[in-house]
């Protein structure tokens, strides 16, 4: 079970932050202007961002449960799947480049991951 909690920790990251990057590039004045009172505000009442918070939120939650079942040094590493499940969505989502830097970098972390998870706790 505690796999499953980490697992729904790494899924809702993801989802808070494709949520967010969609949010922000629907307000092309943020990229020019930066970010005024106003815009900030708009996006903070934004029920799409609201969402992303609250799967923040539900993400530290899943996380709390993960980590009472098992040691801290087990489960972090399996957070870093949060950075190849974003470049493949932001890859999809956003039409976002993935060359070939990115893609090793990915396959890095992945077999850290893989390496790490394989330890003894």
């Amino acid at each position: 079970m505690s796999y499953f909690y980490i697992a729904c920790t790494v899924l809702l990251t993801v989802y808070g932050q494709i949520i967010l990057k969609w949010q922000v590039g629907l307000r092309p004045e943020m990229i020019s202007n930066g970010m005024s009172t106003k815009s900030l505000m708009l996006l903070l009442t934004n029920p799409w961002v609201i969402s992303a918070f609250c799967a923040a939120f539900g993400a530290s939650v899943f996380w709390m449960a993960a980590l009472a079942k098992i040691p801290l040094s087990k489960a972090y590493p399996f957070t870093a799947l949060s950075f190849p499940l974003v470049a493949l969505s932001a890859t999809f989502f956003f039409r976002e480049h993935m060359d070939a830097y990115k893609i090793c970098g990915t396959a890095l972390i992945m077999l850290g991951v893989a390496i790490l998870s394989r330890t003894s706790a």
